[in-house]
């Protein structure tokens, strides 16, 4: 069995923040590998409501050239053939079956959805463990603490403090600068003939 933090998640698109908190929970918590599990993009667009959400094939694609240059890091594509969003226990399962001993890596952000928002937490707890990484100001010790359902996963549950330089990049923010280039080449194709436009692109700047 290969024991790996799985990571499942949007990835709307990968960032820098992904990779290496990724690695940094598998370093830290002794796994041979971290394992990216994207959503289905149907469920980011119409159950999450994110504002722009890339196709499978292409948060795949992504996924997968950056799995090639990183030997620690496997992508599961499993969720995104399925007719309808799997729970996350389920797809704990199917990695199980597959070979691997999964432990859910999750952000602080997620801790308050697990007594309301989540099915089967006490078995993800009981047979995966969870490894939940501190995002911006959160003290995750003190919300389990204080959370008597959170308080009952007992020692389930693994709280590692998030890398300082990791804690501004997200997802939303690289779409939100996206959009914002796209605004810019919009403007740009206003005020320039087309023949010139990639190359002003890509010239080099002086």
């Amino acid at each position: 069995m290969i024991r790996a933090v799985a990571f499942f998640g949007a990835f709307n698109p990968p960032t820098r923040a992904h990779l290496e908190l990724a690695d940094y929970a598998r370093r830290a918590t002794g796994r041979e590998a971290a394992l990216f599990v994207p959503s289905r993009a149907a469920y980011i667009r119409d159950s999450q409501g994110k504002d722009r959400a890339f196709s499978d094939a292409e948060r795949l694609r992504m996924l997968n050239a950056l799995a090639a240059h990183r030997p620690w890091m496997r992508v599961c594509d499993w969720e995104l053939h399925q007719e309808a969003q799997p729970r996350t226990y389920t797809t704990l399962c199917h990695l199980r079956e597959e070979g691997y001993a999964p432990t859910l890596l999750m952000g602080s952000d997620k801790l308050a959805e697990l007594a309301t928002g989540w099915k089967y937490v006490p078995e993800i707890a009981r047979e995966f463990g969870i490894v939940v990484l501190g995002r911006n100001t959160d003290d995750a010790p003190r919300m389990i603490r204080e959370d008597p359902f959170l308080r009952s996963l007992g020692d389930a549950i693994t709280v590692l403090e998030t890398p300082n330089d990791t804690r501004e990049v997200s997802s939303t923010a690289v779409r939100q600068t996206l959009r914002q280039i796209e605004e810019k080449q919009q403007e740009l194709r206003r005020m320039v003939p087309e023949e010139l436009l990639e190359m002003l692109l890509t010239v080099p700047r002086p």
